[in-house]
C-alpha cells in the first residue's frame, strides 16, 4: 500500500539534501530544506566573479563519475561541458605532471624509459623490505621508493593533513596511481565534466519543485526540527549531537584570492610539494571553463589546517582518535527513528559529489520502500563505521 504523505526537513543544502528533497518530493511528500549558508549547492557553490570569471567559490569540483545513472541524472538539471583535468607539480625547483607518470619519471630521473623499463625501474626503487605497509609513509616508500616519495607526497601531505605521514593509514596513499605511459589525465572516469553556468544553478534545478520549500541562512539543531515526520541530516554528525563526544575532526582550507591580468599559471592546479612553501596549491579558475576566454584571472592560493568551530568543514581526517569518536555517534544514531543521515558530513567520509548524488538516491529510494512497508528506513545511506 503506498504510504501517506509525510512532512519531511532536509538539513543541507549540498548536492546529498538536495537530491533527497527532489526524490521525495517527487514521490508526493513535502520537504522544507534548510541551510545555513545563504546559498545552495554547499561546498560546490559557484558564483561569477571579477570579469566574469566562473569561480569555484570553495575551492575547485571537478565532476567525475563511472555511474551511468548519475551522468544522467546531473544532466537532467544543467548543461554539462567536457572537461579533462590535467595537475601539475612543483617540487624541487621543477615542474612536473600528475598523477606520476612515464612522462614524470623520466623528467624526475633524466631517463628515457620505456614503459616496460620504466615499471621495473621503479620497482627496484621500491623498499621491497617493507611486506605489509600499515602506515602513508610505507605506503609510499614500498609503492614508489624515496625519490619520487620525498619528491611528490612527503611534504604535500604534511601540510595537507597537518601530520606526519606515519600518523596516516596506508589506504590514502593506495589511490593514487602510477602510470607507466604518458596518459596525464588527473582522472579516468568515462565521464568528466564542469557544468557551464557552475554548480549552483544546477542545485537551484534540483531544488526547483512545487513540493520543496528552501530557507537560506538559517541553522537548525535537532530540537528544531521535533516536528516533522522525518528528518533527512546532511550536516556534521556530531553537531546532530550537540557535540555530546567532543568534535570531530576535520580539515579546513583558507584561500588567498588574487586577482592578475592574463594567464597566471597556464594551467588549473599547480601542486607544491615542498613542505616549506605554505601553501599546498594555486588554482585558477578561469582554467575550469575552457570554452570561455578572459582578459583577467582569478586564483587562489590554498592552505590547509585543522577546522575550528567556526570554520567550513572540508574532509574529516578519520585518525584513530575520530574513529572511536565516530562509533559512538554511530551507536547514537542506531537508537533514533525517522532520521537519516547522508552526505560527506552526515556519514563522517570523504565523497566525491558523484557518490553524493549515487548516495542519495540510494538512500531516497532505500526511504521510500520502507515506508510503502511501514517501517523507517536504516538511518545511514551507507554505514560510515
Amino acid at each position: 500500500m503506498p504510504h501517506a504523505p509525510r512532512h519531511v526537513a532536509v538539513v543541507g543544502a549540498g548536492f546529498s539534501g538536495a537530491v533527497m528533497a527532489r526524490e521525495l518530493a517527487e514521490a508526493g511528500h513535502r520537504v522544507d530544506v534548510f541551510d545555513s549558508r545563504a546559498h545552495v549547492a554547499g561546498n560546490c557553490h559557484t558564483e561569477r566573479q571579477e570579469g566574469d570569471v566562473m569561480v569555484h567559490v570553495y575551492g575547485p569540483h571537478i565532476f567525475h563519475t563511472a555511474h551511468e545513472h548519475v551522468w544522467q541524472y546531473i544532466n537532467r538539471f544543467g548543461v554539462m561541458m567536457p572537461y579533462n583535468h590535467r595537475v601539475k607539480a612543483t617540487t624541487q625547483g621543477r615542474v612536473f605532471s600528475l598523477p606520476v607518470n612515464l612522462l614524470t619519471i623520466n623528467q624526475f630521473f633524466g631517463t628515457t624509459l620505456t614503459p616496460v623499463e620504466a615499471e621495473a625501474f621503479i620497482a627496484s626503487k621500491a623498499d621491497t623490505s617493507i611486506t605489509n605497509p600499515q602506515t602513508f609513509r610505507e605506503q609510499g616508500l614500498r609503492f614508489v621508493g624515496p625519490d619520487l616519495y620525498a619528491a611528490f607526497f612527503d611534504g604535500y601531505t604534511r601540510k595537507q593533513w597537518g601530520v606526519d605521514p606515519e600518523e596516516l593509514p596506508a589506504s590514502i596513499l593506495a589511490r593514487l596511481p602510477v602510470r607507466f605511459n604518458y596518459e596525464d589525465s588527473y582522472f579516468n572516469h568515462p565521464y568528466q565534466a564542469i557544468p557551464r553556468d557552475g554548480y549552483t544553478p544546477i542545485v537551484a534545478n534540483i531544488l526547483d519543485h512545487p513540493s520543496i520549500s528552501v530557507t537560506l541562512g538559517v541553522a537548525k539543531s535537532r530540537a528544531d526540527l521535533a516536528g516533522f515526520d522525518h528528518v533527512v541530516w546532511s550536516g556534521p554528525i556530531d553537531a546532530y549531537f550537540g557535540f555530546e563526544h567532543g568534535r570531530l575532526g576535520y580539515r579546513t582550507l583558507d584561500f588567498d584570492k588574487k586577482v592578475h591580468e592574463g594567464d597566471f599559471q597556464g594551467c588549473p592546479v599547480m601542486n607544491y610539494c615542498d613542505a616549506d612553501v605554505p601553501y599546498t596549491r594555486i588554482t585558477e579558475h578561469k582554467h575550469f571553463a575552457p570554452w570561455e576566454s578572459h582578459d583577467r584571472t582569478v586564483t587562489y592560493h590554498e592552505y590547509s589546517r585543522l577546522c575550528g568551530p567556526d570554520d567550513v568543514p572540508y574532509y574529516p581526517i578519520r585518525l584513530v582518535k575520530e574513529k572511536d569518536q565516530l562509533r559512538r555517534y554511530v551507536d547514537m544514531v542506531s537508537a533514533l527513528r525517522n532520521v537519516t543521515f547522508v552526505g560527506r558530513l552526515g556519514t563522517y567520509r570523504y565523497l566525491d559529489m558523484d557518490v553524493t548524488i549515487h548516495e542519495a538516491l540510494g538512500a531516497s529510494r532505500a526511504l521510500l520502500d520502507a515506508w510503502d512497508a511501514g517501517r523507517e528506513s536504516a538511518p545511514f545511506s551507507v554505514d560510515p563505521l
